[in-house]
């Protein structure tokens, strides 16, 4: 009785370690997709202000209606 108890500790044990290991694997590719989608949010920051930039040296046109309206 007492050796099949520990068998069962053991294999839970051995469940619970490998479940573990497979929630920080994950863990780590969802914060590597984290730090790549921050950095094109950030980038995609830069491409809209320097648009605007853009658009305002141009004449700003860009946020008149047109003269239909």
């Amino acid at each position: 009785m007492t050796e099949n108890r520990l068998v069962e500790i053991e294999i839970k044990l051995a469940r619970q370690e490998d479940l573990m290991d497979t929630l920080n694997q994950t863990i780590y590719r969802q914060q590597k997709k984290i730090d790549e989608l921050e950095a094109l949010c950030m980038a995609l920051a830069r491409h809209v202000q320097d648009v605007r930039q853009r658009a305002d040296e141009l004449g700003g046109a860009g946020d008149e209606k047109p003269p239909h309206y």
